[in-house]
């Protein structure tokens, strides 16, 4: 399981670094951000709502999808 920690710890550790490892955590966690990014790429899942309008399934194809089983 994944262990989170608290965004004020984070913080805390952060102010302790040196300023110079302050910059390399700040390129380190933008580059994780940028690649974030991409992955979910903004957009949002399309609705399967409606996805069978239109289409008439009858008993008759229902028993032969059964039976092809």
């Amino acid at each position: 399981m994944e262990n989170i920690v608290p965004l004020e710890k984070v913080l805390e550790l952060a102010r302790q670094l040196s300023p110079m490892d302050k910059l390399r955590l700040i390129e380190r966690i933008a580059a994780q951000i940028e690649r974030d990014l991409k992955v979910f790429n903004g957009e949002r899942p399309k609705s399967l709502r409606g996805l069978w309008r239109g289409l008439h399934i009858t008993e008759q194809d229902i028993a032969e999808a059964r039976r092809d089983m």
